[in-house]
């Protein structure tokens, strides 16, 4: 195997709302069950994480809301764009995650979905829901770090 391309990483689509409404906790890697348009959808950054979340069901992980838009050149072999789609983790991952979300207000949120060394994945956070303040507090002060860049530039200069 090529030594550049042993943990090659190509990050198709960022859930950046994510970041916004919900404290990530942990977060979890797992590989996806996708069918050959919907991989050639994704290859070309055709994925929008807007709205999904991962649900347990049956001690099974499934996520539900991304959209993959239908690939183009698929004739009549294409899928449905807002199927929910099965994540592959170990048993004592997703009884562990099982536990976590029983717990009032932790979700699972779809962070990022990417190729590492060829294969889907999708890294999940363990998040819990901002309040309207939090978000409001992040927004200063990310606002102040910012002038505060701006005036160390200023005077680093003269």
């Amino acid at each position: 195997m090529d030594s550049g391309k042993k943990n090659s990483i190509k990050i198709v689509t960022k859930n950046r709302k994510a970041f916004h409404d919900y404290n990530i906790l942990e977060t979890i890697e797992a590989g996806m069950v996708l069918t050959g348009t919907e991989v050639k959808s994704l290859r070309a950054g055709r994925c929008n994480l807007k709205d999904s979340y991962a649900r347990i069901k049956n001690g099974e992980v499934w996520l539900i809301g991304m959209h993959i838009s239908p690939y183009e050149n698929a004739g009549y072999a294409s899928h449905d764009p807002f199927r929910e789609r099965k994540l592959l983790l170990h048993k004592d991952e997703i009884r562990r995650l099982w536990r976590k979300v029983q717990e009032k207000g932790i979700t699972l949120i779809p962070l990022k979905v990417y190729f590492k060394n060829g294969k889907a994945k999708v890294e999940l956070g363990l998040a819990t829901g901002k309040r309207k303040y939090d978000k409001r507090a992040d927004i200063a002060r990310r606002d102040q770090e910012r002038e505060l860049k701006r005036l160390e530039k200023h005077y680093r200069i003269k």
